[in-house]
């Protein structure tokens, strides 16, 4: 499927009412959905929940400036495509704006052609280099290009050269099992077995066994020796899921095996040498189950030297973006599937859900919308419906913002007083409110019929509600 950046809004951030309106207008005549706020405040507040594509900002704003609204999200670490627009352009406005990381500038009086140009440019450079860094922004098949992930990416190819004990901390559904093999993948060990075992699914009388094996005889229905997951991970790695659900008993054991490289099968005389580094990972506070004494600190300490933490989706910014589109491919291909659409509605219900499930349940969504998807369009009815619900919660308490005091079809306005002649402006406001009603508030309509720019229109319903 292609990435199209264009199916995410675009954010005006203007505190002129008709210029935002003129602008807005003008994109979405283009194709473009589009968002508008009045302030810097407000876009940040917007951006902390809705994804868009880009944002085309003023320079002066109420409060925060656009410069400084600029500053604020490329120092944290936002790639947001931004163009900045002011009547006030300086020539040194524009190198520090550009210098900060805008993509564009443009001055007042809007060109609204070179607007759409500005837009496409920023919106193809962004997908072109969308398509340059996917290989950059993977890490052995796992998706991340958020600093977070990129700083874990990091630290887990260095922790990979060694053969230290390595703890990874995670919500559930973070992908811990993944980075686990990613490691091993990494390491001088690659070439040897990835043993995965989740210690919560293994009852608690057999785990001895299942991790040390047994000598024949050893309990009842022992009729032969068995190797254990050690032994089955010989100069590889063993990955222990869940290692906050181990009793403390085979705790005490899993450290001497880590000290002295060697494990005793049940019912054994004698330690048998074993090569594996161990990588285990945990949703729960092991700190916390240290206190409650379900957790041995001795161990816990020897395996947090080298710990990572995989951060919860909703930490990642727009990491759930390019997630959503290579998930989409990923599940489309195995079921043989194109998906060459994906309706607006069902973009930003993706994007905007809170994902307590992490990234387990972002793609069992997709999957699942993959699945019954029809004539290669992902429609939001595809979606699950917690998914559907909390979009629909979201959008049901947006607000659409009109000019104040704009006079709504089929509300009468008031005739002058007849002891004297209406001046020209006020009859011109008449006439204009009048032509606007019978277009059922088409602006770009209204201007056609008078005769007038889209901009002056604009500005002189700007200039009736003074």
């Amino acid at each position: 499927m292609t990435h199209q950046e264009h199916l995410l809004p675009l954010l005006v951030v203007e505190d002129d009412a008709a210029i935002r309106e003129l602008l807005e207008e003008e994109l979405n005549d283009a194709g473009y959905d589009t968002l508008g706020v009045p302030s810097a405040e407000d876009a940040l507040a917007l951006l902390s929940h809705t994804a868009v594509a880009m944002m085309i900002t003023d320079v002066r704003l109420p409060g925060m400036t656009g410069i400084q609204l600029l500053q604020q999200l490329r120092q944290s670490g936002s790639e947001l495509g931004i163009i900045v627009i002011t009547a006030f352009g300086t020539i040194d406005q524009a190198v520090e704006a550009l210098k900060l990381g805008a993509d564009d500038f443009l001055t007042k009086p809007l060109d609204l052609d070179a607007i759409r140009e500005a837009v496409f440019r920023v919106l193809e450079r962004q997908r072109l280099s969308l398509s340059h860094d996917t290989e950059l922004s993977q890490f052995h098949g796992i998706v991340g290009k958020s600093s977070g992930m990129q700083s874990l990416f990091h630290d887990a190819s260095r922790l990979a050269k060694s053969d230290a004990p390595i703890l990874i901390l995670g919500e559930s559904g973070t992908g811990k099992e993944l980075l686990a093999h990613a490691i091993h993948q990494e390491s001088k060990r690659h070439e040897a077995p990835f043993v995965p075992v989740n210690c919560a699914s293994i009852p608690a009388d057999l785990m001895e066994s299942e991790f040390f094996g047994h000598v024949k005889g050893a309990f009842t229905g022992a009729n032969e020796a068995r190797r254990g997951l050690f032994h089955s991970a010989q100069g590889g790695s063993l990955f222990l899921d869940e290692i906050g659900e181990m009793p403390v008993n085979l705790q005490a054991k899993l450290l001497r095996a880590l000290q002295e490289k060697t494990v005793r099968p049940v019912g054994g005389e004698r330690e048998e040498p074993v090569d594996v580094r161990i990588i285990a990972a945990t949703h729960r506070n092991l700190e916390k189950e240290i206190e409650q004494e379900n957790f041995r600190s001795d161990l816990f300490y020897r395996l947090e030297t080298f710990s990572l933490r995989i951060p919860p989706l909703r930490e990642r910014g727009t990491d759930i973006e390019h997630l959503v589109f290579a998930l989409i491919d990923k599940h489309a291909e195995a079921q043989s599937k194109q998906i060459e659409q994906i309706e607006p509605e069902a973009l930003n219900s993706l994007l905007n859900y809170t994902y307590p499930g992490n990234v387990r349940e972002l793609e069992n969504a997709i999957m699942r919308a993959v699945t019954l998807s029809e004539e290669g369009i992902l429609q939001h009815q595809d979606l699950p419906e917690r998914l559907r619900e909390q979009a629909s919660q979201h959008n049901g308490s947006e607000i659409t913002p009109t000019l104040t005091g704009e006079v709504l079809p089929g509300t009468q306005v008031p005739a002058p007083a007849p002891t004297r002649w209406p001046s020209l402006e006020e009859v011109e406001k008449r006439y204009i409110r009048k032509v606007l009603e019978a277009t059922g508030g088409n602006k770009r309509r209204t201007a056609e019929v008078l005769g007038i720019a889209r901009r002056t229109l604009y500005r002189r319903l700007e200039d009736s509600e003074e």
